[in-house]
């Protein structure tokens, strides 16, 4: 079932008042969406993830309701928060299972093999959170663009769209948080 960005947007909006009847009216509108992204994260992850996108859209959903006072904006603002619940999710399985394997540390890695090897290792995945966590407190943006590119697999126009900005912002904004990610997770290698 696909819905309107106004119809989304105004059940978002009742939602932020508190109206428990719209949040449980909005998730059948974006559950086909939040499946959509919850599989583009998983097919970043390793091929063994014991997470399937029904669980991680599910625990994402729980976390969604367990946060408070959020005020809505629209619908883009709803997937960009639902992206980062999901990617703290995997980033908390991730260090769950780094620990079960007790003694392993973690990995640093150059950022282009971080992003074609974090679904392989948990560890890399870490490494990976851990500077994009330091880019967005530099720029939280660009930090979100990474996390829509790389993590939701959003094409560069999608993501332009989703957030809505230009194109050539999220270019520019992509570009340079790849050189910011290189350069700090290549600074963290020689500590």
């Amino acid at each position: 079932m696909s819905a309107s960005s106004n119809q989304v947007t105004e059940l978002l909006a009742d939602w932020s008042r508190g109206d428990v009847k719209a949040r449980e009216a909005l998730i059948p509108l974006v559950y086909d969406e939040l499946r959509r992204l919850a599989n583009s994260y998983l097919r970043q992850e390793r091929n063994d993830h014991t997470l399937q996108p029904t669980a991680l859209v599910h625990e994402a959903y729980l976390r969604l309701i367990a946060q408070r006072d959020i005020e809505w904006k629209d619908k883009g603002h709803f997937f960009a928060i639902t992206a980062q619940l999901m990617r703290r999710i995997l980033v908390d399985h991730a260090r769950s299972h780094l620990a079960e394997k007790r003694g392993r540390g973690v990995t640093k890695v150059p950022l282009d093999d971080a992003f074609v090897i974090a679904r392989e290792v948990p560890g890399k995945m870490l490494v990976l959170d851990e500077s994009l966590g330091c880019l967005a407190r530099v720029d939280p943006r660009q930090a979100q663009i990474v996390e829509l590119r790389v993590f939701a697999g959003l094409s560069v126009e999608e993501a332009a769209e989703f957030l809505g900005i230009s194109l050539a912002t999220v270019k520019r904004d992509w570009r340079m948080a790849k050189a910011w990610l290189s350069h700090e997770i290549e600074k963290s290698r020689d500590l």
